[in-house]
């Protein structure tokens, strides 16, 4: 089965999310480490083979690559939900064994989404725009309590929420 190159997976867009001076320096520390553990630990008397080295630069290479990009990540996310960048950028650089990103995803609030009236920042609970007023969720008109799209009677007073297909037009008898 294809996959339809139209759509983007939410992951692919994440990844898109990293900024670019965040690929630079994950590209500069996976091709420095593995220099460094080859020239560094080759000097020891006591060191490891050549192959093996390369192989544990490659592995740390890959390994600090890949912490860096989760900084560039948390750097542009934290802006993106209305934390402040730097607090959590520095969190997630000095916090020990990478308990500061994991405490970024574990305490970030959801992505604001945008009003369709004014295109104001809202967060997903707001059911009203703060700037323009405009109702974000569905409501019945009579108990003024949150329903669902596909919901066809009000679940709190019972009051049908379609339209009537034929309003004012007497219906033809038969």
């Amino acid at each position: 089965m294809q996959a339809n190159s139209d759509k983007h997976s939410k992951f692919g867009d994440e990844v898109r999310f990293i900024p670019h001076w965040a690929w630079v320096v994950a590209a500069l520390v996976f091709v420095s480490i593995p220099i460094l553990f080859t020239v560094v630990v080759g000097h020891d008397p006591k060191a490891p083979p050549f192959w093996a080295r390369v192989c544990m630069g490659c592995v740390c290479g890959i390994f600090l690559s890949f912490y860096t990009l989760l900084i560039g990540y948390v750097n542009r996310d934290a802006a993106r939900r209305g934390m402040n960048r730097v607090v959590w950028t520095l969190l997630a650089m000095f916090v020990p064994n990478a308990l500061g990103i994991i405490l970024f995803f574990l305490l970030r609030p959801p992505v604001p989404a945008l009003c369709p009236h004014c295109s104001a920042p809202v967060q997903s609970a707001y059911g009203y725009c703060p700037r323009c007023g405009k109702n974000l969720a569905l409501h019945c008109n009579h108990s003024q309590h949150a329903v669902h799209a596909d919901d066809v009677y009000c679940p709190y007073c019972g009051t049908s929420l379609r339209e009537p297909a034929i309003s004012g037009r007497a219906q033809l008898p038969g």
